[in-house]
Formats: structure tokens, C-alpha cells, sequence
């Protein structure tokens, strides 16, 4: 008997595309079923473009997950039924199980969502993975006797007869045959084309119906009109992507810590804790200021700037111009730098969260956390907008990006921030941007004229974070005056005009220099002013591969510190106790110190660096005056900078109690919303 050959995979292939449809329509059934049955108002409430945007968002992204099934049946079934005559013979009846059952994990993952929800008012998210420590009778008993268990277990019968009829129906339509060529070249053409086809329409699904990966819906493009809306925003995510985006980032160990053992840990940095589940830690870190160093500044300006390293600034990279407008801020009166400085989180979102909330973000994402969103900032008293809000600033939140990045939209403001800003919404109409958000140049000019616009004489706090100093490098650096030649004098080891490297430095000096105009502006403004200058965390952006130098590794130093300055007429060497060393949670004690007024009470886990630092401990690294460790990699280095290789150390870390004791207060706080609610 003759195989099947194309022919058959033609026809498999049309009874692949067909079952393929209906995944997405029933992740739009059970989308809408959530919205109207857990959506907070009803559906005549939200607008009609809400509904379609969320709709249709979902629908692309869920296609990350639902376009494997058509990848699946594509390649188990039709694949090798169009070589294999028996298999071909049931390749319909195995391709409807296949499809039945991807149905019945839809529905189960469907299901799942709207207890968790019930229990925690949120789609799936990390608490799942305290699931695993706890109690699985009590877990049955509440899914049985509190969220109907069987009427939803037997509800799955009759969805599953439902879906195989409608896959039978599916699969009884019509095939269209396969074309025919008298040309054995036309015919073999023809093949090759389908055959390329049904591949290429499985990764133009997959990607949201663009063949470029970069352009793949996720959480952070979540169209602003939709991810306003909390619930709507949450309700854009299909079940099956949540529960991905849950499985790729499990919870850390020590939020599954029992509380006894949590509060161990605490009071090894707050010994007065008392380990009560009603008791808030943050309570126990209350300060109070010595007194003014400094005039108080009519206006304070954070800028945090996005990938900024401290080994630019090295000795071993002197040769580099590519930070030569901050290294000259630094040389000028009235300006602190710290050499080594290490950030509140290894990536953008947690270093962010760490800096304006005063505690350590632990990779857990707290900008993403409702939790958080909806503390009360008096239980949450280590904010730095909320604290420099009592001392009478008003507090401004400025990203040169959507405010719906990292849920900006909703956090900013519950960090404290009076007005929140995001550069496509006050930057000049069609300004270029990168992936990340609008040039530097033209953002910082945007923010600088909305300042002055909107200045009324009160104090003002402005925290602005920057988004250009990122890959691709692909900005028109030359359209704006920044050259390569500017960046790197050539020959310099073996970099080449318009390599990447190249690229990158001149993406770095651009950044600078739109930082470097944007505080000569305000000083002419505001010549008070108070700048911080810092990054979120460090990138490798000296290539060791070039002959720069003559290592070919990256020092700990490189990996992990970042960069920070301080900027004030007022400021003198002596009132910073010769630090050498630092972190983010040390910038907000510090402006207390210089400006807020003897006795004014703050809240803040680390010390000023108006007091001598011995080591400095975060939950990604520790460092002392002669050395760095990485916690993760359980590794560890001389700190100091240098040209030529130094070497690794394995194990006996330092600091672990101080380690565990930050992650503690955060998992703290998470177990026991109740605390700051």
C-alpha cells in the first residue's frame, strides 16, 4: 500500500490549522468568563477599546503558548503520518485526544486561576511556589469544601465531550487538495513551499504575528489604556503564560522561612524585633538626624542612570573618554564621589524598587506586587518620596519611558511620588525613541522645560531615571554631536570605526553627556541644588577581548558596583567620615543627615555615610575595605582595580547572618501583609 506522502501531510496539515483555532477562542472565552465574573465593575463599565485591546493583547500573547499546540500536532502527528501509512490511518483519532486534552489543561489552568484569585485576589503569581511547604490536606480540604473541588472536577466531563465533538466536527470538513504540476520541479517548488509555510506561520504566531522575537507581547508592553487598569491588566494574561512567567522565577528560599527562623535572622540587624507575625521590622529602623550640614535645597534631583558602571571610572579604562562629562562634575567643588558603590538589586526592576522603598527588592519584584501598591506609606516608612515629602518637597517620579514598564504606573505613586511621568507622555510628539524609552538628550530637555513650567517656589524632590545607555546602541549618536572619536582615540588594542564596541562607548558618552547638560541647566536654574548621581546596576561594557587591557575577565567590581556622586556648594570631604565605600540603601539616610533639621525622625535600614562604614551587605554581595564577594556565585575577590587578572576565591563568604537578615525583613513583609496594610 502506498504511503501518504505530501499529499497526506497537505491534508494533516489542514486539520492541524483547524483544531489550532479553537485554543485561543476558548482563552477568550475563559478571559471574558473572569472579567465578569471576578472583574471589579461590570462590563459596561470599562470602554469598548479597553476590552478590545485586552482581548486582543491576550489573544497575541497567549499565542506564545497556544501556537506549540499547532507545533505539536504538526510535528507528532502529521509529520510522520505523511511517511507511515498505518499511523496516518489514526493520525485523526490521535490528533482529537491531543486536542481534548489540551483542552481539559486550559480548562484546568482556568479553573486554578479563579480559586487563586478568590484566595488572593491576583492572577497566578510567585505565591504559588509557597505552595509546595504547605499542608495538602488543608490544601484539598479548601478546594473541596470552599471552592466547589468536584462540581469542578465533573464539570470537566462534559467540557471534554464538548471538545470532542467540536474537534470530529472540525476535522469531518472538507480538505482542500493538494495542487498538481505536470513538472516534477513545479510539484517538488509547490511542496517546499507549503512545507516552509507551515513552519514559518508557527513562529509568526508564536511572536505575536511578527517574525521578530524582540517584538514578542509581554507584561511590560501591555498596552497603557489596558495595564492602568489593574484587574484589566492582570486579566490580559493568559492562564497558561502567568503560570510560565510564575514557573521561570520560583521564589527565593528564604520566603518559604517559617517565621520563627525568620525572625532569627532579623535580629541579627534589628535585635529589639520581637518576632510577633503582627510586628513590622521597619518599625525598628527608625533614626533621627543630627542636625543640617548643609542649606537646605530648593530642589533635589536623583538621577538614577540606567546600566552605569563604576569601572568606567577605574584607572585601568583612563584611556576612555566615555564618562568625561560626570568624571569632570566630580572634580569640581562641592562634589563626593565613592568609588565603590554597590546597587539595591543586579537588574533595573529590583534595584529600582529597592532605592525608593528602602528595602531590599530580593528579586522578587515588588514594583509588580499589589501587596505593595496598596500598603499605607505610614506602615511603609522607609520610602524615600515619602520621607522627603514630611520634610516638605514635593516629589516627582520622572522615566524616559511608559510608566507601564515594570508596573511603574501603579508603584511610583504607592512609593510616595505626588506626580509620576513617563517621557512618551511629555516629550515632544514623535520623539524618537529606543525600545526602552525616548532619547536621553531629549527627555532630560523635556523634563527640564516641565520643571521650570511648573515651578511655583515650593521645594521639590525629582527622581529621574534614564533609559538610552542600553543595547542596541542603535541610536543616531552623530545626528546629536557625539562621535566615536569623541568616545575612543584610535588605535586603541584592536577596536575598529563602527564596531559594537565602538558603538557602545559612544552610546555611554551620549548618555553622559545628557546627563552632564542637564545638571549644568538646572544649576544655572537652581544654583542650590542637590544632585545624586548613580546607576541601577552595572553592565559589562569594556570588552576584554580587544586588548584594552591586559586581563581577558571581568573583576567582581566590574560586575557588581555601580556608580554615585553627590553634587551640592555645601558639601565638604569632612562630613562624610572617609567612607570609601557604600550602597544605594545608604543615599536616603544620607540626605537626611545633610539637610533634615536636628530631631527629625526617618526610618532607614542603613546608615548614613556621615558615619564610618566598615563593610556593606546587600543580597546580592558583601565588601569590606579589602575585598568583594558575589553571594550567588559563592565566590569572592580582592575589591581594588586592576589591569591585569586577580585572582577568585571560592567559599567561606562573610556577612551570611547580615545576608539572611535583609532578605528576611522583605519575606517579612510579603508573608505579613497585614503589617504595612
Amino acid at each position: 500500500m502506498d504511503i501518504p506522502g505530501f499529499a497526506g501531510f497537505f491534508g494533516g496539515w489542514q486539520q492541524d490549522l483547524r483544531l489550532a483555532i479553537v485554543p485561543p477562542v476558548l482563552c477568550a472565552v475563559f478571559r471574558f468568563l473572569f472579567i465578569w465574573l471576578d472583574g471589579p465593575k461590570k462590563l459596561s463599565a470599562w470602554k469598548g477599546s479597553q476590552l478590545r485591546t485586552c482581548f486582543s493583547y491576550g489573544f497575541w500573547w497567549g499565542m506564545d503558548i497556544n501556537s506549540r499546540f499547532y507545533l505539536l500536532t504538526l510535528a507528532a502527528v502529521t509529520l510522520p503520518g505523511s511517511f507511515i501509512w498505518a499511523y496516518y490511518g489514526i493520525s485523526d483519532t490521535v490528533r482529537l485526544v491531543l486536542f481534548v486534552l489540551y483542552g481539559i489543561i486550559l480548562y484546568a489552568a482556568f479553573m486554578g486561576k479563579m480559586i487563586f484569585y478568590y484566595h488572593f485576589h491576583d492572577v497566578y503569581n510567585r505565591n504559588m511556589w509557597l505552595g509546595k511547604n504547605a499542608d495538602k490536606k488543608n490544601l484539598l480540604d479548601i478546594f473541596f469544601n470552599q471552592n466547589h473541588g468536584a462540581w469542578i472536577l465533573l464539570g470537566a466531563v462534559p467540557y471534554a465531550c464538548l471538545l470532542g465533538g467540536l474537534g470530529s466536527w472540525l476535522q469531518s470538513l472538507p480538505l482542500f487538495e493538494l495542487p498538481r504540476f505536470d513538472s516534477a520541479w513545479a510539484q517538488y517548488g509547490i511542496n517546499m513551499v507549503i512545507f516552509l509555510f507551515s513552519i514559518a506561520i508557527y513562529y509568526w504566531f508564536n511572536f505575536g504575528g511578527t517574525f521578530r522575537h524582540r517584538f514578542k507581547p509581554e507584561w511590560d508592553e501591555v498596552p497603557a489604556e489596558v495595564k492602568n487598569d489593574v484587574f484589566l491588566g492582570k486579566a490580559t494574561m493568559d492562564d497558561l503564560v502567568a503560570l510560565k512567567i510564575v514557573w521561570k522565577h520560583p521564589v527565593p528560599e528564604f520566603m518559604s522561612k517559617e517565621d520563627g527562623a525568620a525572625a532569627e535572622d532579623i535580629r541579627c540587624v534589628l535585635p529589639d524585633f520581637t518576632g510577633s507575625s503582627q510586628d513590622n521590622p521597619l518599625m525598628y529602623c527608625r533614626r533621627t538626624a543630627k542636625g543640617a550640614k548643609i542649606r537646605r535645597p530648593g530642589h533635589i534631583f536623583f538621577i538614577l542612570e540606567e546600566s552605569h558602571c563604576q569601572g568606567l571610572y577605574d584607572a585601568p579604562y583612563d584611556m576612555l573618554n566615555v564618562v568625561s562629562h560626570t568624571k569632570a562634575l566630580r572634580q569640581e567643588p562641592g562634589a563626593f564621589a565613592i568609588s565603590n558603590f554597590q546597587p539595591g538589586g543586579m537588574i533595573s526592576q529590583t534595584a529600582l524598587g529597592s532605592i525608593l522603598l528602602g528595602i531590599y527588592d530580593c528579586d522578587v519584584e515588588l514594583n509588580e506586587n499589589k501587596i505593595i501598591w496598596d500598603a499605607d506609606l505610614s506602615k511603609l516608612p522607609t520610602t524615600m518620596a515619602g520621607q522627603l515629602r514630611k520634610l516638605g518637597y514635593r516629589t516627582h517620579f520622572w522615566y524616559g519611558g511608559s510608566l507601564n514598564w515594570g508596573s511603574l504606573v501603579h508603584f511610583a505613586p504607592s512609593a510616595g511620588f505626588d506626580r509620576c511621568y513617563g517621557g512618551p507622555d511629555f516629550c515632544p510628539p514623535d520623539s524618537p525613541q529606543t525600545w526602552l524609552g525616548v532619547y536621553d538628550h531629549i527627555y532630560l530637555d523635556a523634563v527640564a522645560e516641565k520643571i521650570q513650567a511648573e515651578a511655583d517656589g515650593s521645594p521639590e524632590f525629582h527622581f529621574i531615571y534614564t533609559t538610552s545607555n542600553h543595547g542596541p546602541y542603535n541610536i543616531p549618536y552623530e545626528s546629536y554631536g557625539v562621535h566615536e572619536q569623541d568616545a575612543v582615540t584610535l588605535p586603541l588594542g584592536d577596536l575598529k570605526p563602527g564596531d559594537m564596541d565602538m558603538r557602545r562607548f559612544t552610546g555611554i558618552l551620549y548618555a553622559d553627556k545628557a546627563i552632564g547638560d542637564f545638571v549644568a541647566r538646572m544649576r544655572k536654574l537652581y544654583p542650590d541644588s542637590l544632585f545624586v548621581l548613580t546607576g541601577d546596576h552595572a553592565s559589562a561594557v569594556a570588552p576584554l577581548d580587544k586588548g584594552i587591557i591586559p586581563r581577558k575577565d571581568r573583576l567582581l567590581r566590574e560586575h557588581i558596583l555601580t556608580s554615585f556622586s553627590m553634587h551640592h556648594p555645601d558639601l565638604k570631604p569632612e562630613f562624610f567620615a572617609g567612607n570609601t565605600m557604600g550602597e544605594h540603601q545608604n543615599i536616603l539616610p544620607t540626605l537626611m543627615e545633610l539637610i533634615a533639621p536636628e530631631g527629625f525622625e526617618y526610618y532607614s535600614l542603613k546608615p548614613p555615610l556621615t558615619e564610618k562604614i566598615s563593610h556593606v551587605v546587600t543580597p546580592y554581595s558583601w565588601m569590606d575595605g579589602s575585598h568583594i564577594g558575589f553571594y550567588k556565585d559563592d565566590v569572592w575577590q580582592q575589591l581594588a582595580a586592576s589591569a591585569e587578572d586577580v585572582p577568585m576565591e571560592h567559599g567561606n563568604m562573610q556577612y551570611k547572618d547580615e545576608w539572611a537578615a535583609w532578605q528576611g525583613i522583605t519575606g517579612w513583609l510579603l508573608r505579613h501583609p497585614e503589617v504595612i496594610s
